[in-house]
């Protein structure tokens, strides 16, 4: 860690803070230098040498950085540099103060409660904003580079403690040119959030993204994942062929809107889903604002500081560790 440390700083980066550790590489808080004082946190995503040495790991990490150095929204974690050191490769990253998703549903379930409906779906409309960019990128040529982000899951969802919600984590996502793709070999993503076509080795567009939101839509809502088996192979069974729940019968709470909005997401058929993130965006908004004063950024900042108390500060990474396509197998 010394040595690191040493390294970064002649680098102007001043380590702080290890975030997270997986059998790839490391997340870390630091601070970029700059003349007259200039100070900046940021998060550095670094990928372990022996990784990095690894022609396949090489080509994603970088290929990941350069399909989200031109991502800037603010529904979707920015990265600002792509450098090397001594044989490593790093990425420095937005540093979002907070927590992510699957921490914020566990809390909920510490403190016995359900997630309030209104904030459940907000949070859920603004990945769907982050997801319908990302979507219509296109190139400097004009060329849709038809992004599939393919890891949409709690872990990958970060609330700022400000309320902004932020997609991250693009390290298995696949595009034109630029991504690690070999679907029809590899499943991609965690076997809980699969889309059907995901789940069956099928090629995924951007419609399979909309499946995996849905999914996490009625976990935040539910407390759990209604697809997750006691196996891999039992989650992707579910997703292939388990009936679909009325969900008002699980959350007394859910009217017939929001139901027909889940049930249109999660159908198996792609053809009759949500054919963009921007219909779906639409439907969840139009159901969050068209009769009321519905919630924001400010409401959800208020309600994140009644659930994690500023007394015990939540300090999150930018960015979980992504799990490289190759041995997506071994890695969960």
């Amino acid at each position: 860690m010394s040595t690191l440390k040493h390294i970064f700083n002649e680098l102007q980066y001043e380590l702080t803070n290890k975030l997270a550790e997986g059998g790839m590489g490391l997340v870390y808080e630091a601070v970029q230098k700059g003349v007259g004082n200039f100070r900046k946190t940021v998060a550095i995503k670094l990928i372990r040498e022996e990784y990095s040495s690894i022609a396949e790991f090489q080509k994603n990490f970088i290929g990941e950085a350069r399909l989200v150095a031109d991502l800037i929204h603010t529904n979707i974690v920015q990265t600002y540099h792509l450098g090397q050191i001594g044989g490593q490769y790093f990425m420095t990253m937005e540093f979002v103060r907070g927590i992510n998703l699957e921490q914020f549903i566990e809390r909920h379930a510490e403190l016995g409660h359900q997630v309030p409906l209104d904030m459940a779906v907000f949070i859920a409309s603004r990945v769907c904003r982050g997801l319908s960019y990302a979507h219509a990128k296109r190139d400097s040529e004009g060329r849709l580079l038809g992004i599939v982000h393919r890891d949409v899951n709690p872990k990958n969802v970060m609330l700022a403690m400000e309320g902004d919600v932020k997609l991250t984590d693009f390290g298995i996502a696949k595009a034109l040119d630029l991504m690690y793709n070999e679907e029809g070999k590899v499943i991609p993503g965690k076997d809980e959030y699969l889309s059907p076509e995901g789940a069956s080795y099928a090629v995924t567009d951007s419609r399979s993204d909309l499946f995996s939101l849905a999914i996490v839509l009625t976990e935040i809502l539910l407390g759990r994942n209604i697809f997750r088996g006691t196996s891999r192979l039992d989650s992707r069974r579910s997703i292939l062929t388990m009936p679909l729940p009325k969900f008002s019968t699980l959350r007394a709470d859910i009217d017939p809107k929001l139901e027909a909005i889940i049930h249109k997401a999660l159908q198996r058929d792609r053809d009759k889903r949500y054919q963009t993130a921007f219909e779906m965006l639409t439907d969840l908004e139009l159901y969050l604002y068209s009769d009321r004063y519905g919630p924001t950024n400010e409401k959800l900042a208020v309600y994140l500081a009644e659930i994690f108390p500023p007394a015990k500060p939540q300090a999150s990474s930018a960015s979980p560790l992504s799990a490289q396509p190759a041995p997506l197998e071994s890695q969960r």
